[in-house]
């Protein structure tokens, strides 16, 4: 019997227990260790048909419930999410939730509270694109820090993961999300682009990243450091605060003004992150001098693989942009400066999945409604035709605030 309940995708309208209960049907809710319905709306009565048979799974690892409420009035969206989300309470085997792409605006995150505040398993959490806004990003935030401060002091917290861009945080969540991020302390993977966060927001956030010695991946892409933020975060990187960083993607992020060098560069030049394989710094106001400190940098960063620079204040002849490119291609690397070179590769990418998947075989399926062929805990669920609107709404929706 599969381990994996699959309706991911489907595009299923389900309004009522009958809708989705012909879906569960024959499945052994104690077999099940991932669930994906992402692509389809639920309404409330059939997320509590749902909650049930979730309350009933004793091996559950991954719940997928990315894009499940697309054309749902606000009112529906906080009851089921509660039916969905408190039969999750005391899962000891949960370790991943995805619930990105739901239009849940600040006012409907309370019934997410109860679990992430206890959810002691959990490795990874997806909030992205929910229109969180500065309130809402504040209530999950102080949920995460309430989980860490539960945890005793010979208890290490187990979460790694925290995606939560597009939500338009702002600087009004930041002391939030800067305490809980401290207070855990062992988040591998943090990516928080597109947030609206500035000077200040930035300055609090990277320091409360700063306590995650374990970090490997980091993307703030799209916030505004300035000179405020840039400073911080190039003092982090000198102390060395997070030795084992692979991937830093700080671009669109005003790391300096034009004709300036920035002490983030001024940092990575000085070669203490020897396990870094990608570095992004797209559209950050570098110039000459800055691609010249990262070439003189590269042999000391012997996985560096990948610098993607577009958008600077240089061209593509320049001295210190030729001096970066030779540097990275003699340990097999590449510098990246235009969209052609990435639509070129993306191209030759959708051309090796393509030849991999007509080589392999495909596998018959037995249970219509339990796939086998499911994303794993660490791939996003694909997008849907309705992620455009979901995407308009939550964007509003960021900018809503009950007074």
């Amino acid at each position: 019997m599969s381990t994996v309940f699959s309706l991911l995708g489907q595009g299923l309208k389900l309004d009522t227990r009958a809708d989705i209960e012909t879906h569960l049907a024959g499945v052994d809710p104690t077999a099940i260790e991932e669930i994906h319905l992402g692509g389809n709306t639920i309404g409330v009565e059939a997320s509590q048909a749902l909650g049930e048979f979730l309350a009933k799974t004793t091996r559950l690892r991954v719940a997928n419930f990315a894009d499940i409420f697309t054309g749902r009035l606000i009112s529906e969206i906080p009851p089921a999410l509660s039916a969905i989300c408190d039969p999750l309470i005391g899962k000891p085997t949960l370790v991943e939730i995805d619930l990105s792409d739901n239009a849940f605006g600040g006012r409907s995150v309370d019934p997410l509270v109860p679990f992430l505040s206890s959810a002691r398993s959990l490795q990874v959490l997806k909030l992205n694109n929910n229109g969180l806004g500065p309130a809402g990003g504040a209530v999950i935030a102080n949920a995460l820090h309430t989980l860490a401060k539960s945890l005793s002091k010979d208890e290490r917290s187990n979460l790694q993961t925290i995606i939560c861009g597009r939500n338009r945080l702002e600087d009004g969540s930041a002391d939030a999300w800067a305490a809980a991020l401290r207070a855990h302390g062992t988040l591998r993977e943090v990516r928080m682009p597109q947030n609206g966060i500035r000077m200040a927001g930035i300055t609090t956030l990277v320091l409360g990243l700063a306590a995650n010695a374990d970090l490997h991946h980091l993307d703030l892409q799209d916030n505004t450091f300035a000179a405020e933020g840039a400073k911080t975060m190039a003092a982090e990187l000198n102390r060395g605060s997070w030795p084992l960083l692979r991937q830093l993607n700080l671009s669109d992020c005003v790391l300096c003004e034009e004709g300036e060098v920035s002490p983030v560069v001024e940092a990575l030049a000085k070669g203490l992150h020897g396990k870094l394989e990608i570095l992004q710094l797209q559209n950050d106001n570098l110039e000459t001098e800055a691609f010249s400190l990262l070439a003189g940098v590269v042999e000391k960063l012997p996985q560096l693989r990948r610098v993607e620079a577009q958008w600077n204040e240089v061209d593509e002849e320049d001295e210190g942009v030729i001096a970066l490119l030779n540097a990275l291609k003699k340990q097999g690397g590449k510098l990246v400066m235009n969209d052609e070179e990435e639509e070129d590769e993306e191209v030759e990418e959708e051309g090796a999945e393509e030849e991999a998947s007509e080589e392999k075989p495909q596998a018959k399926e037995t249970v219509p409604s339990v796939q086998p062929a499911a994303p794993t805990a660490s791939e996003s669920a694909p997008e849907t035709g309705s992620k455009k609107a979901t995407d308009a709404l939550a964007d509003l929706l960021a900018k809503v605030s009950i007074q």
